[in-house]
């Protein structure tokens, strides 16, 4: 196997499930393996930097997948690493148990080879963009106290990457905030400017098609000129975004929450997870073409009082729940 391969960290009690998973896997990715919560805690703490991702059973002895994901969530480094929860437990209340603590993708058992490798690789993308983004993150010199107000053009992925760099340096916790700053400029590009619908990105995504087909819109004439813009203020007690783009709108609502019916798609969780993971709070106004993002300056008791008190139709820090009518 390539020593450059991507890492999966696979945590199942039934030697069975293991070696299924294995069978499948071990051609391109490199694999470790543990039969137990607890050992699979002290191999994954031993070295945070090494997996890429995590295939978690849910039921387990000892310690269950649910307190396993618990304690990665509150590790500095583990907790960035996506877990694929693996369970026959598909249940609404079960798929928002393993929401709230923070598992954004789901592979149900009995295992279908296509969905898993659909997630897999959906989670492989999410790390490697986590990746790329720490490191363009890095290069950016601080400038948490030398703007407070600016506004800025993009039109491409490439130019988000730099100005999510860029503006998330200016907020407390910048590896969290360039995330979702990703997740809503990426958005009103590709989806805004660009109109490429949810179920066309399944489509294009499956074909192994979508930067493809990004790169052959933005040539469109009708797309050269489009733009979309990041409005950023400095308040006393926050930061505020403010993202546009030139679409004509979009049903923000069920993705403002992890649905039912995309607990294992392949995407659709980028507002969501920008919502619990970057800002404090998300408003989409307007059409969809207008998002309003916070990221909290104030000591955590704070600004628990502050989320406490906001309104509207935002996704705040939340415990959320699951849309079903979709």
């Amino acid at each position: 196997m390539n020593n450059t391969a991507p890492s999966i960290f696979i945590v199942d009690d039934e030697p069975s499930n293991l070696f299924i998973l294995s069978e499948y896997l071990e051609d391109d990715y490199r694999l470790s393996t543990a039969e137990d919560g607890k050992i699979a805690l002290r191999m994954l703490e031993s070295e945070p930097e090494h997996f890429d991702i995590i295939l978690l059973d849910r039921m387990m002895p000892n310690m269950d997948g649910i307190e396993v994901l618990a304690r990665l969530k509150e590790h500095a480094v583990l907790k960035q690493c996506p877990v694929i929860l693996q369970t026959a437990r598909t249940g609404k209340e079960d798929i928002l148990e393993g929401v709230k603590a923070g598992a954004y993708y789901y592979l149900p058992k009995p295992f279908d080879e296509d969905m898993l490798f659909s997630v897999v690789k959906a989670a492989l993308r999410e790390r490697q963009n986590y990746k790329d983004l720490q490191h363009a993150l890095q290069k950016t010199t601080p400038t948490s106290e030398l703007m407070d107000i600016a506004k800025f053009r993009f039109k491409n992925r490439e130019q988000v990457r730099g100005l999510a760099s860029l503006l998330a340096n200016t907020c407390p916790a910048p590896e969290s905030v360039v995330l979702g700053l990703w997740e809503l400029m990426v958005n009103a590009v590709e989806h805004g400017n660009l109109g490429i619908t949810y179920q066309e990105k399944s489509l294009l995504i499956k074909q192994e098609n979508w930067a493809g087909e990004v790169k052959k819109r933005l040539s469109l004439e009708e797309n050269r000129d489009k733009c979309a813009s990041i409005e950023f203020q400095r308040k006393s007690d926050c930061i505020e975004f403010t993202i546009r783009d030139q679409g004509k709108g979009f049903d923000w609502i069920p993705y403002i929450q992890m649905s039912w019916d995309r607990a294992t798609a392949c995407h659709g969780r980028g507002i969501a997870m920008a919502g619990r993971v970057s800002f404090s709070r998300i408003e989409y106004r307007g059409c969809g073409n207008e998002v309003f993002a916070v990221v909290d300056c104030l000591p955590s008791t704070d600004r628990e009082r502050a989320t406490d008190t906001a309104s509207g139709h935002s996704l705040q820090r939340y415990e959320p729940s699951i849309d079903t009518a979709q």
